[in-house]
């Protein structure tokens, strides 16, 4: 599913476009707007809510945004870094090497500064960010 074409929207849109978009299509899905209708119409509208839903929490959260792109443009045929870097760069994560992360961990867990791609640095900067990610917190809370 593309969150982007969920909320009719191109992948330069603004937060407040996002917004905007969102109060639009929740408006017209809701499923209390559809409680007299039809089943199946009920339930395509609940699902057209929900699909709406989580694509204006990915898109409105930056790193959920960033994170969704990189994943979906180096899904999508092969990946560029030249845009994926700059893409990564304009909301607030530095990269390092060829691995992705925070800016504040950008030299030590990444690989420093400029060098190959596919090493120690890239795997142990993504299994760190992986764990200190929020839904992986709370999971390892509830496992405990």
């Amino acid at each position: 599913m593309d969150h982007y074409k969920v909320l009719g929207l191109e992948k330069t849109a603004t937060k407040e476009e996002i917004k905007a978009a969102f109060k639009k299509l929740a408006l017209q899905c809701h499923p209390d707007k559809h409680s007299q209708s039809l089943k199946y119409v009920q339930h395509n509208a609940k699902l057209r809510f929900k699909q709406v839903s989580e694509a204006y929490e990915v898109l409105m959260d930056d790193r959920k945004r960033a994170k969704y792109n990189y994943q979906s443009h180096a899904g999508g045929g092969g990946l560029c870094r030249y845009q994926c870097t700059e893409y990564y760069s304009k909301y607030g994560y530095g990269k390092s090497g060829s691995g992705y992360g925070d800016k504040t961990r950008s030299s030590g867990l990444n690989g420093g500064g400029g060098g190959g791609g596919g090493g120690f640095g890239d795997k142990f900067g993504t299994a760190i960010w992986n764990l200190t990610t929020r839904s992986s917190l709370l999971n390892l809370g509830y496992a405990a």
